[in-house]
């Protein structure tokens, strides 16, 4: 019989929905019943993405007797963390806090009070490399909670009220100049791999933020060793096993220091954001392979990642059929010499091998392989490549496919309308900025209220009950000006605007200008959360600030400057210490001191063809964080076009920074030259 969870829209909690596990979702009326009954809460975290998550969900929350005994001693709360972004970051603080470590599954056993005692990751069903079993661990937490109530609850409490006191100094409220961005590319030249490419050693993550500051830094600057450590990284990614070599799109990150053998997974935001870099990068070096990467990491995620209601997904698992019926890590994509032989016939599958870093020995697990494009002397057919590569593909998509978490999360969305809108324009492929159309209008539709506030996820066309986390509102917003500037349609930046009055009105404290993850009027945890820190995606401060900056530069908003400035106070404290953990924070900055430019792009219709190439020059230019308006000069859709009149009848473009503007030109040439730094 299926449990609570079995009227919920998260995938995750729908894998969980046929558990003998008395599943609570987080809802006040979970932690009534542990007060009513007088037991400790269990609170499990994950996402549907998640291998381990799956692995102690079969060994332990599908076992009927570990089931009988959390339902008899606990209330069993589970979280996705995707859903609730902000139920994770307060309870993975404590764990890391506690531990020294954190990760999913999450464990931890909680009060009625939701006040944390103790806590874990992963536990398996019999003790095994140190670790107890999960069922030691619930019957040592239901010895204490039962014999030292009083030890729990100071326990509890000391934990509550040190996390209190980790406040963030906030380093002021003045934004990072030139001497703060070049100690922190010289601390990233420090942690730079110069063999393999990338920063710091395994498990390596695609470190797309900090490369966006990268070429960021050495658009305004002029710096080879930033360009050429964002080339070479970008380069050894797209040659690696991380890198889909048949089907496009990114996995999570590679177990090694030379971007080898992935963990399997495919998520939107890192697809989202790695299509955007590669595509900046492309727009800075003309790079072949940064385009071709670009583009077919865009086409994975329309082709593999829309879902029928116009957005896109979550993710891919990292786990599938491997035709016998065990699910298995990666076995969707590694191969052995003889599924290639299988596939092509002997001679396709020696050329396939030796292309693609295929071994007899392999370099994953039992003999199969991580498809790659290692370096090597002599030329291959690319037509026959390509056959080769089809023909994979063709065969590959007879193998039982990895799972999709099929819900929308805001904030990946308006990372991907963002990629999508700009790699369609750079590229000429309007079908890649109609994508980003109609998930943008997706996220109108159903994730906007009367009040213009966000609804964090929906699945199947029905909009979830979690609100909308800083994250959402900032990514969202930065989608909507990338379409902007892209469509030349008004209205884009106006729904921009209404997100982020929402930011300054309740996520921002007045005092310090210092940002928090939830609005001041969300549910009220044991900690309101604040991470200024870039992980997997920009943080929520980052991604507003950025946001921020650019609303300002396109409407010339007040208010909107002084808090972007503010917010990036906390770069200026962060960037030289640990800027591998602040990219997207950097790269704002770079805005900031680089204008950033305003272009407005005035003609006498979009379509017309000296307008549309003013309009793409002013795309394809590399001043960091530049704003493009285009239109007609009697147009109200954008206020950048206000009093730009054409030039001697010709379509103009008109150049500004810091309220100074150059001379408007007609001249793509031009326009060109004055948009690099």
């Amino acid at each position: 019989m299926p449990n609570r969870l079995a009227h919920e829209t998260s995938p995750y909690l729908l894998q969980h929905a046929d558990n003998p596990v008395d599943w609570w979702p987080w809802e006040q009326e979970a932690f009534e019943e542990a007060r009513r009954r007088g037991v400790p809460v269990l609170l499990s975290i994950g996402y549907s993405a998640c291998h381990w998550c799956h692995v102690m969900a079969h060994e332990s929350f599908e076992d009927q007797e570990t089931a009988d005994y959390l339902n008899a001693h606990f209330v069993s709360v589970k979280v996705d963390r995707e859903e609730r972004p902000d139920v994770d970051a307060v309870y993975m603080e404590a764990v890391q806090a506690a531990t020294g470590q954190g990760g999913w599954p999450m464990t931890v056993f909680l009060t009625p009070d939701a006040e944390p005692f103790y806590f874990g990751t992963y536990f398996p069903p019999t003790p095994r490399s140190g670790m107890p079993s999960f069922r030691q661990v619930l019957e040592g937490v239901r010895s204490a909670w039962a014999d030292r109530r009083d030890e729990v609850a100071e326990v509890a409490g000391k934990i509550v009220r040190d996390l209190a006191g980790r406040e963030i100094s906030y380093g002021g409220t003045e934004a990072p100049g030139e001497q703060e961005l070049a100690q922190a590319l010289l601390g990233l030249t420090r942690e730079y791999d110069p063999q393999r490419g990338g920063f710091g050693g395994a498990p390596k993550f695609p470190p797309s933020m900090v490369i966006e500051f990268l070429l960021r830094h050495h658009a305004r600057t002029g710096s080879e060793g930033a360009l050429q450590m964002a080339q070479d990284t970008c380069e050894r990614m797209a040659r690696g096993g991380i890198y889909d070599q048949l089907g496009g799109g990114f996995a999570r990150y590679s177990v090694d220091r030379d971007w080898v053998i992935p963990h399997f997974e495919k998520m939107l935001y890192d697809n989202a954001l790695l299509c955007r870099m590669y595509a900046h990068l492309w727009r800075s070096t003309g790079s072949e392979l940064a385009r071709r990467v670009a583009l077919e990491t865009a086409d994975f995620m329309v082709r593999d990642l829309r879902t029928d209601e116009g957005g896109f997904a979550s993710a891919l698992d990292a786990d599938s059929d491997d035709g016998t019926g065990r699910h298995v890590e990666g076995a969707y994509y590694v191969w052995t010499p003889q599924q290639l032989r299988d596939a092509l016939g002997d001679d396709d599958a020696e050329l396939a091998a030796r292309h693609f870093g295929v071994t007899e020995e392999g370099t994953f697990e039992h003999g199969a392989s991580v498809l790659q494009l290692p370096q090597q002397d002599g030329l291959f057919d690319a037509e026959k490549i390509a056959s080769i590569r089809q023909r994979l593909l063709d065969r590959r998509a007879e193998r039982p496919a990895p799972g999709r978490d099929d819900k929308i999360v805001a904030a990946w969305n308006g990372l991907a309308i963002a990629a999508l809108a700009e790699t369609g324009a750079y590229f000429d492929r309007p079908d890649l900025v109609d994508a980003a159309l109609a998930a943008a209008d997706l996220l109108v539709r159903l994730h906007l209220d009367d009040q213009v506030r966000l609804a964090r996820t929906s699945k199947d066309g029905r909009s979830g009950a979690n609100t909308g986390v800083l994250e959402d509102y900032a990514d969202v917003a930065e989608g909507f000006l990338a379409l902007a500037s892209v469509t030349g349609e008004g209205v884009w930046l106006d729904f921009a605007g209404f997100l982020l009055d929402h930011v300054l009105a309740r996520f921002v404290d007045e005092a310090s200008g210092a940002l928090y993850d939830t609005a001041v009027d969300a549910e009220q945890l044991i900690r309101r959360p604040q991470d200024p820190t870039d992980n997997a995606v920009p943080s929520g401060w980052s991604a507003a600030a950025g946001a921020l900056l650019g609303y300002a530069a396109q409407t010339g908003a007040e208010p909107h400057r002084t808090a972007a400035e503010k917010a990036l106070g906390v770069v200026k404290a962060l960037g030289p210490r640990v800027p591998r953990f602040i990219g997207w924070g950097l790269a704002v900055a770079e805005a900031n001191l680089a204008g950033p430019r305003e272009v407005a792009i005035v003609g006498p219709s979009l379509d017309d063809g000296a307008t549309k190439a003013l309009h793409r020059t002013a795309l394809l230019g590399t001043a960091p964080g530049a704003v493009v308006a285009v239109g007609t000069p009697d147009s109200d859709e954008l206020p950048l076009l206000a009093d730009r009149p054409l030039v001697g009848g010709e379509p103009a473009a008109y150049v500004c920074r810091n309220f100074t503007c150059d001379a408007p030109t007609t001249d793509p040439e031009r326009l060109r030259a004055a948009l690099r730094s």
